[in-house]
């Protein structure tokens, strides 16, 4: 049986299709954290999304490593119905300083663990919110390593790091990318205001010179008009004395 060039072109992409597919899956089963990307400086909540990706499994339990390079004073969690939150501290080798107070330790581990039945079950996925602060100025993101552990004694280590002009690795720990904050509005203001006074100074120096200037005029002129006067006063008797 001869198989039409069309037959031949159709199963080709469909074959095409199903690779990209593959290869697209797993993308979509990455541990992330949402949003990808916040301010720098300012507190934020943020959500460690973890989908399900064994057809046979079931996630029972998810730990969550903080950067502790850039610790964070504010560390806290939303409950998850079904999920214990357990919070670890670790000693800091610099203390880190926190509306005038220094801190000594910070949170550098989460564990949720799944109770009472709860899981996150095969095609399903699971959002534990976090409440994060304040954010670190001196850096542009934030890497929180992961593990996801399922019910059958399997554990995904969310760990690699990608790095620049090279694949994205097979398993990524999740990023929080920190963009720069705007220049705050009052700043712009005190800007503009600064620029206003030092513009209304400038012409207010202007109009005084000038108002000086007018002044030492018109002085000039009335002494000039006073000398003209006084010399026709004279001229005037000098004649009155001759025609006596």
């Amino acid at each position: 049986m001869r198989i039409s060039p069309a037959r031949r072109l159709a199963g080709a992409a469909a074959v095409a299709a199903a690779s990209v597919l593959a290869l697209a899956a797993p993308a979509f089963a990455h541990v992330t954290v949402q949003p990808g990307s916040v301010q720098q400086g300012g507190y934020t909540a943020v959500d460690f999304r973890v989908p399900n990706e064994s057809d046979t499994a079931s996630t029972v339990k998810l730990e969550v490593n903080l950067p502790l390079d850039h610790p964070m004073a504010s560390v806290r969690v939303l409950p998850v119905p079904g999920w214990t939150a357990v919070l670890e501290k670790s000693k800091l080798d610099k203390p880190l300083n926190s509306h005038g107070k220094d801190i000594t330790e910070a949170v550098s581990k989460i564990t949720w663990t799944a109770e009472g039945g709860a899981k996150i079950a095969p095609g399903q996925f699971q959002e534990f919110k976090v409440s994060l602060g304040a954010l670190p100025t001196d850096t542009e993101k934030l890497t929180f390593k992961a593990l996801q552990t399922y019910d059958n004694g399997d554990v995904v280590r969310w760990i690699d790091e990608a790095k620049d002009g090279q694949p994205e690795p097979a398993k990524p720990a999740p990023v929080l990318k920190l963009t720069k904050a705007p220049a705050a509005a009052g700043a712009d203001h005190h800007a503009a205001g600064s620029a206003d006074a030092a513009k209304d100074k400038a012409t207010g120096t202007a109009v005084a010179k000038a108002d000086d200037s007018t002044a030492r005029t018109l002085g000039v002129v009335g002494i000039v008009v006073g000398v003209i006067g006084a010399a026709l006063g004279v001229l005037g008797l000098r004649r009155k004395s001759s025609a006596s």
